[in-house]
């Protein structure tokens, strides 16, 4: 099974699986919304990670978003995929000592503390 991060496609080809003109793909990469890899001759290739991106790219300018509106909104979308990367982790963080300290406190490393009950008086006055 191929990379989906495997560069394979010339730009005519990337072009029709996105359904646009190559020239639309320069453009894309001008504005800074696509990245292709470049052959040793200078070549653009796409990979299916590119084609993915290009076909959410027309997703948000068919629905009447410009070129700084889709950036935005794939700079949005990628902060998330971070964030939620990071939540996982820490979820996976708290779980892992959650599991140590319930080990600890079977194995007797806790120590409980009194639980005698004081009546509370108020603040004590000074003299």
């Amino acid at each position: 099974m191929p990379e989906p991060t495997r560069a394979v496609y010339l730009i005519s080809v990337a072009a029709e699986l996105a359904g646009v003109h190559p020239q639309t793909l320069r453009i894309y990469e001008r504005k800074g919304l696509l990245d292709p890899a470049r052959t040793p001759g200078g070549s653009r290739r796409y990979s299916d990670d590119d084609i993915a991106l290009l076909l959410r790219i027309q997703e948000l300018t068919n629905e009447g978003l410009n070129l700084a509106g889709v950036q935005k909104v794939l700079a949005l979308e990628a902060e998330i995929r971070t964030l939620r990367a990071e939540r996982d982790q820490a979820r996976l963080e708290v779980r892992r000592v959650a599991v140590e300290a319930a080990r600890s406190a079977r194995g007797g490393e806790l120590v409980p503390l009194s639980q005698a009950i004081t009546l509370y008086q108020g603040p004590r006055r000074r003299r």
